[in-house]
């Protein structure tokens, strides 16, 4: 069966870390685009980047092939450096058996990783990348509209 294959762009703002956050994903099917966000009032730039990645993949009606680009080398080293394997292999614990931040949105992105295959792809922040500096823009206003009382949570 061919899957579809989609391409996210999704980043995380923090405005103080932690403080108000934001968070976006731009989804792209062929000529077809979807921009979700959202934010929470105390968080920090880690959890939004993955809130992102998460609600971008739930926004997915099927299971897509899905290239995953981030400027947050926490998201996409997890996987490409093998993190997130031994933090689940160590029982949610660090090499220097701290636990590990943020564990539940871990938890909640390999499940929602689960019946897609994602690759993750480093993009440099804030160096002219178009779809980048959308999600950048978006989730920098959702934080703003968060520190304002004005946001509602979507995730």
């Amino acid at each position: 069966m061919d899957l579809k294959r989609v391409e996210m762009y999704a980043d995380g703002a923090c405005l103080g870390n932690p403080g108000p956050g934001g968070w976006a994903a731009l989804l792209r099917y062929g000529e077809r685009e979807k921009l979700v966000s959202g934010g929470e009032d105390h968080t920090t730039n880690n959890r939004m980047e993955l809130l992102a990645v998460i609600s971008g993949l739930k926004a997915l009606k099927e299971p897509c092939r899905v290239d995953v680009f981030t400027d947050s080398r926490y998201l996409q080293g997890a996987f490409a450096k093998g993190w997130l394997e031994n933090w689940r292999t160590n029982g949610w614990r660090r090499a220097d058996r701290r636990p590990v931040e943020n564990q539940d949105l871990w938890q909640a992105l390999l499940q929602a990783l689960g019946t897609h295959q994602v690759e993750f792809h480093w993009v440099k922040g804030h160096a002219g990348h178009p779809e980048n500096e959308r999600v950048d823009r978006e989730a920098r206003r959702q934080a703003s509209l968060r520190k304002r009382g004005l946001g509602e949570n979507r995730t």
